[in-house]
């Protein structure tokens, strides 16, 4: 059966949509496209690899409250594959706390948890994550 369509973007709400676009640009690469003087509430980030992250102006926005998505808070997340080991995570979660993300959970259990989650500038949580290698 035909898919209904294809995802076009991947859109977060934030209060600065230049500034987060800045921070996936240093977390994922990519190259932000956005024109100040026509629309500035609405900032686009060209990752490799084809995908559309949009960073949409929501005055008034609060982050989700991680991990209680039983209060009604509306929740999405990214998993960033960072390489493949805990090591690799250690280096990126230094990379991204100095970009201006905070931990949410960083306990991997010692490497048995192939995940660490920290939050966006803008509050919205995303996971470095790693494969381990065959």
């Amino acid at each position: 059966m035909a898919p209904v369509g294809r995802l076009r973007n991947v859109v977060l709400d934030c209060l600065d949509p230049y500034q987060l676009a800045g921070f996936y640009q240093q977390l994922i690469g990519g190259e932000i496209e956005a024109d100040a003087e026509e629309d500035d509430d609405w900032v686009t980030l060209q990752a490799p690899g084809g995908l559309r992250l949009c960073f949409q102006e929501a005055p008034g926005h609060r982050p989700p409250d991680w991990p209680h998505a039983e209060t009604g808070s509306q929740q999405i997340h990214l998993d960033i594959d960072v390489g493949p080991s805990a090591g690799d995570v250690e280096r990126a979660q230094e990379r991204v706390l100095a970009l201006g993300a905070k931990p949410l959970d960083v306990d991997d259990d010692n490497g048995e948890r192939d995940f660490r989650v920290y939050a966006d500038p803008a509050g919205h949580p995303f996971c470095l994550c790693w494969i381990a290698a065959d």
